[in-house]
């Protein structure tokens, strides 16, 4: 364990990149698709081959120091260079699409975007099973380094609640990481979280499975949903044969993206105890319950005004639509539900496409696969608006609250402030470059909101006419493919970069 923690972590994530690549050569040699097993193979063969020579020559060197920040660069290294090697099976198996796309299909799955670029006929099981394995891949990648390097640097969304700066790192209140390497703090991480990420995405597969799904797409959508990439062989839950059942389920597993408390207790930032005492969980809850109300309210008075029919049973199946695709969207998943459609019909009105950019700007839980502003923010930002309004009433007053919430509503709100900020430049910045490209206005904010927050399906549920990310030119797809990046790590860990630690380490 202590030489495998001696690797840098960009070779380690190509090493383990090319492992998984056996998983579906095995899946191709079983339905007897001997040019995809051949393609996959080989590929993971050489890539194993290379890495091994690669950790033999430097193991036979002097031991190199691995700072934070240099851990970090790995990450941001990762996210970009390690879909290009990713790439080459998919393009060597489809054998007719471009290697842009199959660069964009493998960014889109690692930063578990989960953007769909082809068609669900298009491609086979094997690669179907691919990109959501790709995806999941990402999304173990973000808990593991959301605690082992995100965390230390006060990045990531827990500079809401450090008192350390961003980027520099400090006092987290994690003492039993203080003393330890970065590369330490990486396997126990990976040792602590990976059983646990796949014990849950084994149940639940193992569930819908049980409730009546192919086997194929029962693991797709439980690895699809444990990373919420939203990746489907299926076009979506509507395609499964599980149903209302299947859709409950992966229900219940999607609350993994509202709080990492859901999971873990190793990057707790607050005071706070107990999973009914986080503040994201809660905001989480209020959103969910607070929209579909909101939602299936609209929908019964439109029901009145064009004067349909209505009964108890579709009125239930409106409000599980609504509350199933909320959760969906606001952990940015972007699976729909079956009863979506019928929500919709019930109302006689069409999809609500600015709820769904918008509970996807928001986003779920601090370390957690889900993508967005994140909900700590959002508290913190709540925090500061409620204790502002009371200025407002009584200039003079003191607030009551601890330390901890003090720091959160005053230097903790300014932070998310700054972040939501650059989020809001980001996605003008993107939305402006898009349209360079020639893609329209209305077209480039829903693509620009699908790629910064992480949410791919948004591209075919909010607007009226789905976008055919094919179709788009390679400037797009090069720009879309910087957006995921930079949506999936933060805009200010990517300004952490340039701090001059980093080099100096």
């Amino acid at each position: 364990m202590k030489r495998l923690a001696e690797i840098p972590l960009f070779l380690q994530l190509t090493m383990l990149a090319s492992v998984s690549m056996y998983v579906p050569a095995v899946h191709a040699l079983n339905w007897n698709n001997h040019h995809e097993a051949r393609v996959f193979f080989y590929a993971g063969t050489l890539g194993v081959f290379v890495c091994s020579l690669i950790i033999i020559t430097l193991s036979s060197g002097r031991a190199r120091r691995r700072s934070s920040l240099g851990s970090l660069a790995a990450v941001v290294a990762g996210y970009f260079a390690l879909p290009l090697m990713l790439a080459v099976p998919f393009y060597e198996a489809v054998q007719t699409t471009s290697f842009l796309n199959s660069y964009f299909e493998m960014v889109s799955a690692f930063t578990t975007t989960g953007a769909p670029l082809f068609e669900p006929g298009r491609l086979s099981g094997t690669m179907h099973l691919w990109r959501a394995q790709v995806g999941w891949l990402g999304g173990l990648f973000v808990w593991v380094t959301a605690a082992a390097v995100l965390a230390p640097l006060a990045l990531g969304g827990f500079e809401v609640t450090a008192s350390a700066e961003p980027g520099r790192g400090g006092d987290i209140p994690m003492e039993r990481y203080a003393p330890t390497s970065d590369a330490t703090r990486l396997m126990r991480s990976l040792t602590g979280l990976a059983p646990l990420y796949i014990g849950l995405t084994a149940v639940l597969a193992i569930c819908l499975i049980i409730i009546g799904d192919e086997p194929l797409v029962a693991v797709i959508h439980a690895m699809a949903t444990l990373s919420t990439s939203g990746i489907s062989a299926t076009g979506g839950l509507e395609g499964s044969v599980s149903g209302i059942r299947g859709e409950f389920v992966i229900f219940l597993f999607m609350f993994f993206g509202l709080s990492r408390l859901t999971f873990s207790t190793d990057t707790i930032t607050t005071g706070r105890h107990g999973l009914h005492n986080d503040p994201e969980f809660r905001m989480g809850m209020l959103i969910v319950f607070g929209v579909t109300l909101l939602l299936f309210s609209r929908h019964w008075l439109a029901s009145f005004e064009v004067s349909q029919d209505e009964n108890l049973v579709s009125a239930l199946r409106a409000l599980w639509g609504s509350c199933f695709t909320v959760l969906s969207f606001l952990t940015t998943t972007g699976f729909e539900s079956a009863d979506w459609s019928a929500s919709r019909g019930w109302s006689g009105l069409g999809a609500p496409g600015l709820i769904l950019l918008g509970l996807s700007l928001i986003g779920g839980g601090v370390a957690t696969t889900a993508g967005g502003v994140k909900l700590l923010r959002v508290y913190a930002l709540y925090l500061n608006g409620l204790r502002e309004m009371e200025r407002l009433v009584h200039p003079s007053s003191v607030g009551r609250a601890s330390n901890q919430s003090r720091r959160i509503r005053s230097k903790g709100a300014y932070i998310a402030w700054i972040f939501f900020m650059l989020f809001a430049l980001s996605m003008a910045f993107v939305t402006l470059i898009l349209t360079f490209t020639g893609v329209g206005f209305e077209e480039a904010i829903v693509l620009a909101i699908a790629a910064l927050s992480t949410t791919g399906p948004l591209v075919q549920a909010a607007p009226e006419t789905p976008i055919l990310l094919v179709q788009l030119s390679a400037g797009a797809k090069l720009t879309l493919c910087a957006a995921m990046v930079v949506g999936r790590l933060e805009t200010l860990a990517i300004i952490a970069l340039f701090n001059p630690a980093l080099w100096r380490g």
